[in-house]
């Protein structure tokens, strides 16, 4: 009678599926198998790119392992795991994304006819792990090391290292041209490990040849207001000065409320909100800097106020490209204009603003710390120049891994044989 009145434990959510033992063992693998023939056809420099189209209406064209294993919705647990290997490369190596997701299928497959046997896979797993130490082992023995060579053949090799990982890629026809403005890149920010400091800016039209590196910063041209036609446009040796405050007229907040007695009162009201624009303004000039960018707007008084003293000034200029500025002429992001002293000013030797396809860009080159770079890239649809992008990306992570690392071993799929 009492074990008729205990009641029954619900461990489990309704309507979850349970499986285990062989069969789920298998179904796991199958499924693994699958996601690895999707990008089975990519790899290599015979490798077809992928065109995926997703539910919002975004098409990606991709050749690169990683960003065709996020773009995949898949369900399946199990397979889950391969997108999550893959993004891990991405994020560790830059390059190989598709050739880890390919192994890890192949190692499966090969397990599959032992489970079926009835092989544990606690020996499956013993064994593999066995077999890692012996190749890692055996890829050290191979790896040449970089260490100690002159700056030339380390250019030389890096060079080789990236155009190897260009290889597969859509633009592997200029691999050449590429990797050595990769390699550029890379050791224009020195052993910055911030790869924000490399700046990809995409520019529709022209050729992929049209595609250059700027040893500094450059960026597109900020929303203007009217007095910019008569700023100058090239300055050398300037100062630059960083800033993170608006400069325009204030329109009183809307709960703001000012009782007057006299209309006469209003006029000096009026006046002080120009005389504190007017002074943030002059300040600006005194301190002597000739480009003035700022991270939030700068408006039409202020423009033409700094286009009458010969002085160049950009508002809105995002964070990053701030940032960056800040990095390579050594000047420090201001939040207040009072009290600015030459210590936070920057510098750079050249300033320009150039015409690149349709677009304006601004461009500081010759910077001392020059701890950024900037590759302006040019070339047919946008989605071209994405994976364009997307390329250069694995490129400049692996040239700055073999920099860390100093070890190389040969790429291409020839270790892996």
């Amino acid at each position: 009678m009492a074990t008729m009145m205990q009641p029954q434990i619900i461990l489990l959510k309704e309507g979850t599926d349970t499986s285990q033992g062989k069969p789920q063992l298998i179904s796991n693998i199958n499924a693994c198998m699958a996601v690895a023939d999707v990008v089975r056809t990519t790899l290599g420099p015979r490798g077809m790119d992928k065109l995926i189209h997703d539910e919002k209406g975004n098409t990606t064209i991709s050749n690169d392992g990683a960003t065709i294993m996020k773009l995949l919705d898949i369900v399946h647990p199990a397979a889950k795991i391969l997108v999550d290997i893959a993004k891990s490369q991405d994020s560790e190596v830059g390059d190989g994304t598709t050739t880890v997701v390919l192994l890890a299928g192949e190692f499966l497959k090969e397990a599959k006819p032992f489970i079926e046997d009835g092989v544990h896979s606690q020996n499956l797993i013993r064994s593999y792990r066995t077999a890692s130490h012996l190749a890692i082992e055996k890829v050290k023995e191979l790896a040449i090391s970089i260490e100690g060579k002159s700056l030339e053949e380390k250019k030389n090799l890096l060079a080789k290292c990236a155009a190897t990982t260009l290889s597969s890629k859509l633009i592997g026809g200029e691999k050449e041209f590429f990797a050595s403005m990769v390699v550029d890149a890379v050791i224009a920010i020195g052993y910055e490990d911030r790869l924000n400091m490399i700046g990809i800016k995409k520019v529709p039209g022209g050729n992929m040849r049209d595609s250059f590196l700027v040893n500094g910063v450059a960026f597109k041209k900020t929303f203007s207001y009217a007095g910019f036609e008569q700023q100058p446009k090239k300055f050398e040796n300037p100062k630059i000065l960083l800033l993170n405050i608006e400069l325009e007229l204030k329109s009183e907040k809307e709960n703001a409320e000012i009782r007057l007695s006299d209309p006469l009162q209003y006029q000096s009201i009026v006046d002080a909100e120009w005389n504190i624009i007017y002074d943030k303004l002059d300040k600006c000039v005194k301190s002597g800097a000739k480009v003035v960018l700022s991270r939030l707007a700068i408006g039409d008084l202020a423009t033409q106020y700094f286009a009458d003293r010969d002085i160049f000034c950009a508002g809105r200029v995002t964070e990053e490209d701030l940032q960056r500025v800040a990095a390579a002429t050594g000047g420090t992001v201001q939040t207040t204009v009072n009290n600015v002293i030459d210590e936070v000013l920057g510098f750079c030797e050249l300033f320009e603003e150039n015409q690149v396809g349709n677009e304006r860009f601004n461009i500081f080159s010759g910077c001392p710390s020059g701890l950024t770079a900037t590759i302006v890239l040019r070339g047919g649809a946008d989605q071209f120049i994405e994976e364009a992008e997307r390329s250069l990306h694995d490129a400049i992570m692996i040239v700055r891994r073999a920099l860390k690392n100093s070890t190389i071993v040969a790429g291409g799929g020839a270790i892996d044989v």
